[in-house]
């Protein structure tokens, strides 16, 4: 259970490209987190508005996603 934890979304379908957090890591806002590259080529860079602290990822490079699903938990 996540309680007090923010979420990161993945904003389409696709694949995982790219992750560039760790669990437990710290990162800032409208830096890139996740690359997901849909299925008509077009590559999707995931970031939030705000500073944070990884608290678990929900995802793995090369695993496929949909539109809606959690990314990562974090906390501000």
């Amino acid at each position: 259970m996540h309680m007090y934890a923010d979420v990161i979304l993945s904003p389409c379908h696709g694949v995982v490209e790219k992750i560039s957090i760790n669990e437990n890591s710290r990162f800032y806002a409208w830096k890139p987190l996740f690359h997901i590259k849909t299925a008509d080529g077009r590559l999707e860079i995931v970031h939030t508005c705000v500073n944070g602290e990884v608290e678990s990822l929900e995802v793995l490079e090369g695993e496929h996603v949909v539109t809606g699903m959690v990314l990562a938990y974090f906390k501000e």
